[in-house]
């Protein structure tokens, strides 16, 4: 498996460019505004995907599980797919906590409104990262350029979900009705000039996103990210000790993150 060798600086330029909007993103983003032509967009998809933003911007708190599916097309044309899991735990003035287990890692990603601490469970190692700013873009933009992964998904989290999501938009409509995991949503599907995207909100008062999937359409083979969301909790307050990192006394602290060509987030100690 290739790795690429991202020093854990400040400021690296490295970007994973699969993302249909997240160029900012999460900044975890930034704030974007929508470059699209309004008559491109349909009125009944536009609508769903501001309430889901909107819906979203008003979360003070929340946790929520998922499941990824990355697939990577190699060398010989063969389509492979990697899965992983995980949670996320969120309150916004406070910080986050997200957990990732994936064929080569078992890492946790902590933001204490300051610090992103990445900790690798396996081989008991740990890196830091100083955060721009306290939001939830900044550190998750420090995040993606820091470690060369664009964590796609991650402007879920944003500020304003709507304007990320949105950016570079030529077409979007309203495909239908679907039900993902019992849950009746509504399925939006959007297009940009690099990817096309497409995202199932649930329907009623509560306007979650269950499902989000990115087609990059101009890499062989069509390559899809697709983020499945479960188990949301909006009701219960996160304790902000989950987002405070204290590394084992026995970790090691480490000055360089990899990522290699499955989307994974490996930490090793080198030696």
């Amino acid at each position: 498996m290739q790795k690429s060798n991202c020093t854990v600086s400040s400021r690296s330029v490295m970007r994973w460019q699969t993302r249909p909007v997240l160029a900012a993103a999460v900044g975890l983003v930034l704030s974007y505004g929508p470059a699209w032509s309004q008559s491109a967009i349909d009125k009944d998809a536009d609508d769903i995907l501001v309430a889901m933003s909107n819906h979203l911007k008003g979360l003070k708190a929340f946790s929520v599980d998922y499941d990824t599916d990355h697939e990577i097309v190699d060398t010989a044309g063969q389509k492979i797919q990697y899965s992983a899991s995980g949670s996320i735990a969120a309150s916004r003035g406070e910080g986050f906590r997200m957990t990732r287990k994936g064929p080569y890692a078992d890492v946790e990603v902590t933001f204490d409104g300051k610090v992103i601490s990445l900790y690798g469970k396996g081989m008991n190692v740990y890196a830091q990262l100083e955060s721009p700013g306290p939001s939830f873009d900044e550190a998750i933009e420090e995040f993606r350029i820091s470690t060369g992964l664009d964590a796609a998904g991650a402007d879920l989290l944003s500020a304003d979900p709507y304007a990320v999501m949105t950016e570079g938009a030529i077409e979007g409509k309203l495909i239908g009705e679907a039900s993902i995991g019992g849950v009746q949503c509504d399925h939006l599907a959007f297009r940009t000039d690099a990817v096309d995207w497409q995202i199932w909100v649930q329907k009623g008062e509560q306007k979650l996103p269950l499902k989000y999937v990115i087609t990059t359409k101009w890499v062989t083979g069509a390559p899809q990210y697709a983020l499945r969301l479960s188990n949301w909790n909006v009701t219960s307050e996160n304790d902000p000790k989950l987002f405070a990192f204290v590394p084992p006394t026995d970790a090691k602290k480490l000055e360089q993150v990899y990522s290699d060509e499955v989307g994974e987030l490996t930490l090793e100690s080198g030696e």
